[in-house]
């Protein structure tokens, strides 16, 4: 898929674990794993600008298109 999750990443820019984001965001882990693991076929985005808020960044930072 053209379209890279980089959530890992910037999850580790900003030391915050998992169950951390999960709670700030209100999204349950496993919906939040199958995001951070870009095994979703969607994403909202009132779920993509909550994540921004809670990590402080762009959704281009999250979110990469790859031409492969």
């Amino acid at each position: 898929m053209p379209i890279v999750v980089n959530l890992d990443v910037m999850m580790a820019k900003r030391k915050m674990s998992l169950n951390e984001l999960s709670e700030k965001v209100d999204i349950t882990l496993s919906n939040l794993s199958i995001l951070k693991t870009g095994k979703a076929k969607a994403v909202r985005f009132s779920t993509l600008e909550s994540i921004c808020k809670a990590l402080n960044c762009q959704p281009g930072d999250i979110l990469e298109y790859v031409d492969k």
